[in-house]
């Protein structure tokens, strides 16, 4: 028998795979699989995090927006633990808690050098391999310059993933220069929309007020520091003008994707207010907007955010290592890896959870 047709035995071909992890692999919302795919591997300048906790994000459940690219392992709220650090590495040891951001920019480009930094290119194309829904994951080299920040001792791996969608509130908050003692009406009091009102609360604004379509959702929201809560089905305008004397809310957020709700904001703000649409509309969504009335006349400002940039993090970690945003205590749900379909059927159902951790450890 000659060398190239010598056979090899058992022990040797496992020995010549590359170790692997389990990941959930997403399909569609109601389709997430856990598979085995093969553990990253680190090179220069990179690092490899085992990953602890990992946030389902409301837009991890926008399936119109990756029909497209499935399948893949999402999860970008992600807190873990360094593994091994490639060559070069020194802002990083082995052992180290961290959080990492998903979307980096290259703080060169015309929109970066103009403080765009969510609208940098390099941001938009820049992600974890392959997610945070696996057992691990590797950081690019840009990731580990500039996306990742170390843990303090105050901060709960499972309270750091909620630095990124915390920051991205912040950033929001900053764009509509939210101040001291303004008003302020939360529409949509999901994860996102209880963020925006401990954020606002964290600024000095008041009053505060929080929509939404369930009363559970309601109760949640007035023991985070809600002012007042509104049933979306109330008469919004109306009940703010209660609470404030007379005026609408200085600040809408609108943390909702409804046309309904966008309508509801545009009703809601005072003259010379600003709106943020936070949330995303299904593709196509469109609404009547009386340009002289709102714009011309009410002197109304109407903004977006996208994402948040390293220093709204860092605030954002801030934030939470001084308790002055709860986030525990959003917390309904935590599931293993295994059970990241049922983590996604959780909100999808519609039910009491607000935000489902997955532990890939488990």
């Amino acid at each position: 028998m000659t060398a190239s047709t010598k056979p090899v035995s058992d022990s040797a071909a496992r020995a010549a795979q590359p170790p692997s992890m389990r990941v959930a692999m997403y399909y569609a919302n109601r389709d997430v699989r856990l598979e085995s795919q093969p553990l990253p591997r680190v090179g220069p300048g990179e690092v490899l995090v085992r990953v602890e906790a990992s946030g389902i994000c409301g837009s991890d459940l926008m399936e119109w927006y990756r029909r497209d690219k499935v399948p893949m392992v999402l999860g970008h709220e992600i807190a873990g633990v360094v593994a091994e650090v490639g060559a070069g590495v020194v802002k990083l040891a082995v052992g180290d808690r961290v959080v990492a951001t998903h979307h980096v920019p290259c703080n060169t480009c015309y929109h970066c050098l103009r403080g765009n930094h969510t609208v940098c290119e390099t941001l938009r194309r820049t992600h974890f391999d392959p997610g945070g829904f696996a057992e691990y994951l590797r950081l690019a080299p840009i990731h580990v310059d500039r996306g990742v920040l170390k843990l303090p001792d105050e901060v709960t791996l499972e309270e750091a993933t909620f630095v990124e969608p915390l920051g991205c509130a912040l950033r929001a908050q900053r764009r509509a220069g939210i101040a001291p003692a303004q008003s302020v009406l939360v529409i949509g009091s999901g994860i996102a929309g209880l963020l925006h009102l401990q954020a606002a609360r964290a600024a000095g604004a008041t009053p505060i007020a929080a929509v939404d379509v369930r009363e559970s959702r309601l109760a949640l929201a007035k023991r985070l520091g809600a002012d007042a809560t509104i049933l979306a089905t109330d008469d919004v305008p109306a009940r703010f003008r209660a609470l404030t004397g007379g005026r609408l809310a200085d600040l809408v957020i609108v943390c909702a994707g409804a046309a309904a709700a966008i309508e509801q904001g545009l009703r809601s703000v005072e003259r010379g207010g600003t709106v943020i649409l936070f949330a995303p509309t299904e593709p196509g969504a469109t609404i009547p907007i009386s340009v002289n009335d709102l714009f011309w006349r009410n002197d109304i400002t109407v903004t977006t955010s996208y994402a948040a940039g390293l220093d709204d993090l860092a605030q954002a970690l801030e934030l939470i290592r001084g308790r002055r945003v709860d986030v525990a205590g959003m917390i309904t749900h935590r599931v293993g890896l295994a059970e990241t379909g049922r983590g996604f059927a959780l909100l999808l159902d519609g039910g009491e959870a607000v935000k489902v951790i997955v532990e890939p450890q488990r």
